[in-house]
């Protein structure tokens, strides 16, 4: 049984449509300490080469709630861009971004660590809470 007085969060981002991590997608980070309290920004961290954010501040103690925030509309236009150099003709040239962001709000108990995968592609998302 953990001792520790506050919890802990990591991610990760998978691009489900290439089967590889997502690289460079800016994550921020923000918790409080009750359901009505307010949110307070702890800071962020991007997205490495393996998809991971290593790098995401520590959560107060007392915090109940955490919220992630993915920037995933950068990720995604640099993709479309990329697409077009290699076929200038694909099916969604100029359709712009979907989900332009990902934000994810989960509760928390001291002494947990919390590792909250996001599963992603252009049109759709998944999260879910992993090891």
């Amino acid at each position: 049984m953990s001792t520790s007085t506050t919890a802990s969060v990591s991610t990760h981002i998978l691009d489900t449509s290439v089967g590889r991590p997502a690289e460079g997608v800016p994550v921020r980070l923000a918790a409080r300490a009750g359901r009505q309290a307010d949110w307070q920004a702890l800071g962020g961290s991007a997205t490495d080469a393996d998809g991971r954010c290593k790098d995401l501040p520590a959560l107060p103690e007392g915090t109940t709630h955490v919220r992630l925030d993915f920037a995933v509309e950068p990720y995604f236009l640099k993709k479309q861009a990329d697409a077009q150099q290699e076929a200038p003709a694909t099916r969604d040239s100029g359709a712009g971004v979907f989900f332009p962001e990902v934000a994810i709000t989960f509760a928390v108990v001291p002494g947990e660590h919390y590792h909250v995968p996001l599963l992603l592609n252009p049109f759709g998302y998944s999260v879910y809470r992993g090891s």
